[in-house]
Formats: C-alpha cells, sequence, structure tokens
C-alpha cells in the first residue's frame, strides 16, 4: 500500500519536476559548464576547452590581453557591476523592510477606509516596472519636480534620462534607490499585513492591561510574532536587490545613464545582471555572462545561508 502511494506521489510531482529539471536545473548546469569553456561561441557552439580564465579575469585577477605592451584588464565586473549591485542592495533592502512594516502596523491599526487604503498601496506591484521607471525618470530629469525643488547650480542634484548632462553618481544611485524602494513596498506591506492580522489579539490586550506603550508592543510583541514574516521577505528582498535590473532599464534607459567620476565611484549604473545580459548580447562573451552569473548565484547562497543562520535563533514560529 505504502508502495502504491509513493508512485502516486511521483506521478503528481512528475509535471513539476520536468519543468524544473526544463527551465531550473538544466540552465543551471549549462551556465555553469559554459563559465569553463575558453573562447566560448554561442553561435557555433565551439570553444577551446576547458580553463579558469574566465573568472580570473573578470575579477581581474588576470588581464584579458595587452595593449602598448601594457596589460588590459575587464573591469566593468568588478569594479562597476558588483559594487553597484551591493551598493543598492545594502540600502533598499533595510529601508524597505523598514518603511513596509511601519506602514503594514499604520494600516492594521486603521479602521475606516483601510480596504481603499491596501488597494492604493498595492497598485504600484502590479504596474509595469518599466513603465513606472519612464515616469520616475521624467520626475527624476533635470526639468522635473525634485530638481525644481532641490536642484542646486548647473548640474542637477537629482537627474535621470535626459542626454548632454552629467549628474554626480550619488544623486543618481538617489534617483535609482528612490524608486527601488517605492516599487518594492506593496508587495512587503501585503506580506507583514498578512502576519499582522493572524496574531493573536490577547496578547495586545495583555500589554494594555500591564500599560505597555505602543513602542514597547511593537518591540516585544508585534516584531517577534512577525519574525517569520520579516526573514521570507527579508530573504527574498537580497535576492531580488541582487538581480536588479529592470530599475536600471527603466530609470537610465539601455545604457544605464552616464556619470560624473566621484572619488573612484562608477561612472554607470551598470549592475550585475545588467552586466551578464550586455555580456550575452555579444555571441563571443557568452562565457564571461556565465561565470558572472555564477559568482552572484554564490553570493546569494552566502547571503541566504548567513540569514537562514541568523534566523534559527531570532525567528520565532
Amino acid at each position: 500500500m505504502e508502495t502504491k502511494n509513493n508512485w502516486k506521489a511521483w506521478l503528481y510531482l512528475a509535471p513539476i519536476i520536468i519543468l524544473m529539471a526544463v527551465f531550473t536545473f538544466y540552465p543551471i548546469i549549462n551556465t555553469i559548464g559554459i563559465s569553463f569553456l575558453k573562447n566560448y561561441n554561442s553561435l557555433y557552439k565551439t570553444s577551446d576547452g576547458f580553463t579558469f580564465d574566465n573568472y580570473l579575469e573578470i575579477l581581474m585577477i588576470k588581464p584579458t590581453g595587452e595593449l602598448w605592451g601594457e596589460p588590459v584588464y575587464q573591469k566593468e565586473y568588478l569594479t562597476v557591476a558588483l559594487p553597484n549591485t551591493l551598493i543598492l542592495t545594502f540600502i533598499t533592502v533595510p529601508l524597505s523592510i523598514l518603511i513596509a512594516l511601519a506602514i503594514a502596523i499604520a494600516l492594521n491599526s486603521i479602521k475606516p477606509l483601510k480596504k481603499i487604503l491596501q488597494t492604493i498601496f498595492f497598485m504600484p506591484y502590479v504596474t509595469n516596472a518599466i513603465a513606472i521607471g519612464m515616469v520616475f525618470s521624467v520626475i527624476f530629469d533635470s526639468d522635473g519636480v525634485f530638481n525644481y525643488l532641490f536642484g542646486m547650480g548647473t548640474h542637477p542634484w537629482i537627474y535621470a534620462g535626459s542626454a548632454g548632462q552629467n549628474p554626480t553618481y550619488w544623486s543618481a544611485l538617489f534617483a535609482l534607490c528612490f524608486y527601488i524602494v517605492w516599487h518594492s513596498l506593496p508587495y512587503k506591506i501585503l506580506i507583514f499585513l498578512g502576519g499582522l492580522q493572524n496574531i493573536d489579539q490577547q496578547y495586545y490586550d495583555a500589554a494594555k492591561v500591564d500599560g505597555s506603550s505602543k513602542l514597547k508592543v511593537i518591540r516585544r510583541i508585534t516584531i517577534p510574532l512577525l519574525s517569520p514574516q520579516i526573514l521570507y521577505v527579508m530573504i527574498t528582498s537580497f535576492i531580488g536587490a541582487f538581480k536588479e535590473y529592470t530599475s536600471v532599464v527603466g530609470l537610465f534607459g539601455d545604457t544605464g545613464g552616464s556619470f560624473q567620476a566621484t572619488g573612484g565611484m562608477p561612472t554607470t549604473m551598470h549592475t550585475v545582471v545588467y552586466y551578464i545580459y550586455d555580456m550575452m548580447s555579444d555571441t563571443t562573451h557568452l562565457q564571461y555572462a556565465a561565470a558572472g552569473a555564477v559568482i552572484l548565484f554564490i553570493i546569494i547562497l552566502i547571503f541566504t545561508g548567513i540569514q537562514r543562520a541568523v534566523a534559527k535563533k531570532r525567528v520565532h514560529y
């Protein structure tokens, strides 16, 4: 009987296993394989054999060639894409989680117009990201609302979109972070609201009897009981931030912007995924895209593992 049930279970799981094998496991294995091929040509499926050079070159350990007797390094991944991705991740993820948590708590305590407000806050989530990016590019343009209110001198403080003008790296980063945080709030608010509505009211009643302040109630009751949702949102947010791409294209166009170099910072807003797509557009550079994707996968895996390890002591189920 048990063997029969096992076969039924495998039969039910077969469609999703087949889909995952075709669209998830095979692409991952294929990408790892391509990342170790020298001079791989995606058009003719040819290569010069196995090598570690793709990783060494994008990490600037080994030069890609020479020019006038000087070594030439591929700097895009290590000096532009990876720093941009890390900065965006560690700014937007904590900020968006804190803002979403505050809004969710406020919405949960509001009785009149609660459903209408929830719908309004959720609307950006179902709106096309590129379309939103185009709207924000107008808002942050040199003639937009933000520059009208906060522009400084001939160079706009906040800028995106128009050619022929050069904002600083940090002003462009501000515009991008503002957009990413705004666009990521609805989903987080929805998750937190679901968690808040599952918290037993008796805990709040007991705290009210004890005369606890609202801040203490949030710190001692709400956040600990909401910790599973916070962990889920944190992990998915980190993964999403590391894969940021559409916001860059939506806000700055397909070039990723062009900014004034300040303190050795990148001059474009290219992210790791932007770098991967850029390398994929050249049939002779697919191995670099694959190597960059594998490194990104390892980084995401490490951060997810760290978060899960911390969660064992901090999350209350």
